[in-house]
């Protein structure tokens, strides 16, 4: 029987990309040999469980992340997210798009931003700013969480990047202005307002829980 032929969606891009089962078999981000990358046309890409974004005209992939960086996202969200109603901020995770221009389109694991005048924005461009934004390590995206996206949250100014290693059992936070993060293993200590009372994060309570120690 002769199979039904693509959706023209994906025809149309098959020329870019490599075999989405190579790119689950790979277990990597598919090298994509282009850098002029815009964020519409990375919305036009097949939803084939994958994690597309653009930073300056650059593709990165993702596939489907684990089982162990699903918990350690999920608690996560459940630590931050009774401290971040208290003062005035939502949280959000992934996949939730923060888009910066026609040419840079991220999604952080775990994020923050601000409301408007109290009320909750309908899209990231409304606020333009993260409070807060967190990625969880795997072996596929570490060196572009550490190296590429890391740099681009930093010039983007934003008060906070965590990279949070379960492998290691740590947490590496970066500032705007750091060359070194400061590696935290026991506890995090976060207080985006100086009004409220920081949260204290037990590191060693919450790498426990993700790894069912």
């Amino acid at each position: 029987m002769t199979p039904p032929p693509l959706p023209a969606r994906i025809v149309r891009h098959a020329h870019l990309l490599s075999p989405p089962r190579r790119a689950y078999a790979m277990a990597m981000p598919v090298p994509i040999a282009r850098s002029d990358w815009t964020v519409a046309e990375v919305n036009e890409l097949p939803d084939d469980g994958n994690r597309y974004e653009v930073l300056d005209g650059e593709l990165l992939v993702s596939p489907a992340p684990t089982w162990l960086h699903q918990r350690a996202v999920r608690e996560l969200v459940e630590l931050l997210l009774p401290y971040v109603k208290t003062i005035g901020l939502e949280l959000f995770f992934a996949p939730t798009a923060v888009t910066w221009g026609p040419r840079t389109e991220l999604q952080p694991d775990v994020l923050a931003v601000p409301r408007l005048e109290g009320r909750p924005a309908q899209r990231f461009e409304d606020v333009g700013v993260l409070s807060l934004a967190v990625e969880v390590l795997s072996p596929s995206t570490a060196r572009q969480d550490r190296y590429k996206k890391r740099p681009e949250f930093q010039r983007r100014a934003v008060p906070e990047y965590w990279i949070v290693d379960p492998a290691s059992r740590l947490v590496e936070r970066w500032r705007p202005n750091d060359e070194e993060p400061e590696v935290l293993l026991d506890c995090l200590v976060w207080q985006p307002s100086a009004e409220v009372a920081p949260l204290t994060i037990n590191l060693s309570r919450y790498f426990r829980a993700i790894h069912g120690d």
